[in-house]
C-alpha cells in the first residue's frame, strides 16, 4: 500500500470551539485504514468532540467553529460543498447507550438502506442477515426478526446498533464508549466483535477504560484539556509512554 493510501483520515492542526470555549487545540492525528484507534483521557478532555469531527456530527451543534483540516481519503471534509450524507454513510457511528429504533429487529437493520432507496425484499433480506452475522447477533435473533428491538438485552441492542451501522456498508466505525452502559459479559462480547471487525474496518473508539484500550486497540491517543499529549502504538504507549502526563494518567495518578 502506498504511503498516501495508508490512512483513511488525516487530521492537521484541528481546533474546535463551542462558542468562546476551545474544546480541541491543534490536534494532529492519522487514522489507519484497518485496526482500532483508542481515544483515552479524563472526562471533558475532547475525546467525543474529536470523534464527532470525523463525520461532521458537530455540524448539528449551535455556535461550533472548526479550524484546521480533516482529510478523508485526502479530501477535506469541511469544504462547503462536501456531501455530509455520503460521509456519514461511509463513516458510521455507534453511541454510548444502545439506541435502537422503536421498530422490529429486521426494520432497524433495514432502515438505512431503505432510506437510500433499496426496496427489493431479497436484497434487503440478505443485507440484514449479513449485517447481523457481522455483528455476531444473527444466531440469537434469526427466529424473531419481527420482534421489537426493545425485547433484546442491552448488549444485544448495542450489537444491533452495530449491525444497523454495518448495513450501510461503511468503511469507518466510530464508537463513543460503546460498552459503558453494559455489564462485563456484554462488554466482552462487544470487544470480541471489535477484534473481528478491525480486519475489515477502521474503528475509532472513545473509552474511559485503560484496560479496554490495551486489550482491543492498535494505536492510542491520550487527550488532556483538548490537546493530544501522546499518540503511539498502544503497546508502546502502555509499556513506555514518552510523556510524563501520559504515564501519570495510565498509572492512575490522576483522572
Amino acid at each position: 500500500m502506498k504511503e498516501n493510501e495508508e490512512y483513511v483520515f488525516k487530521i492537521n492542526h484541528l481546533n474546535l470551539y463551542y462558542g468562546e470555549t476551545q474544546a480541541l487545540k491543534d490536534v494532529n492525528l492519522a487514522i489507519k485504514h484497518h485496526g482500532v484507534t483508542a481515544l483515552i483521557g479524563p472526562s471533558g478532555c475532547g475525546k467525543s468532540s474529536f470523534l464527532r469531527c470525523l463525520n461532521r456530527m458537530n455540524d448539528l451543534i449551535n455556535h461550533v467553529k472548526i479550524e484546521g483540516e480533516v482529510l478523508y481519503h485526502n479530501t477535506p471534509i469541511y469544504e462547503q460543498r462536501y456531501d455530509t450524507i455520503s460521509l456519514r454513510t461511509k463513516v458510521g457511528m455507534v453511541f454510548q447507550k444502545p439506541n435502537p429504533f422503536p421498530m422490529s429487529i429486521y426494520d432497524n437493520v433495514a432502515f438505512g438502506p431503505r432510506c437510500q432507496g433499496l426496496k427489493k425484499k431479497e436484497i434487503l433480506n440478505k443485507l440484514v442477515e449479513e449485517s447481523l452475522k457481522k455483528a455476531a447477533l444473527w444466531d440469537e435473533v434469526k427466529d424473531r426478526l419481527k420482534n421489537s428491538a426493545f425485547d433484546l438485552s442491552g448488549g444485544q441492542q448495542q450489537r444491533l446498533c452495530i449491525a444497523r451501522a454495518m448495513a450501510m456498508e461503511p468503511e469507518v466505525l466510530l464508537m463513543d464508549e460503546p460498552t459503558s452502559a453494559l455489564d462485563p459479559l456484554a462488554t466482552a462480547k462487544i470487544e470480541e466483535l471489535i477484534n473481528e471487525l478491525k480486519e475489515h474496518y477502521a474503528i475509532v473508539i472513545v473509552t474511559h477504560s485503560m484496560q479496554q484500550a490495551a486489550r482491543i486497540s492498535d494505536q492510542t491517543a491520550f487527550f488532556l484539556m483538548g490537546e493530544v499529549i501522546e499518540f503511539n502504538d498502544t503497546d508502546q504507549m502502555f509499556s513506555q509512554p514518552k510523556n510524563k502526563k501520559t504515564e501519570d494518567y495510565i498509572t492512575g495518578r490522576f483522572g
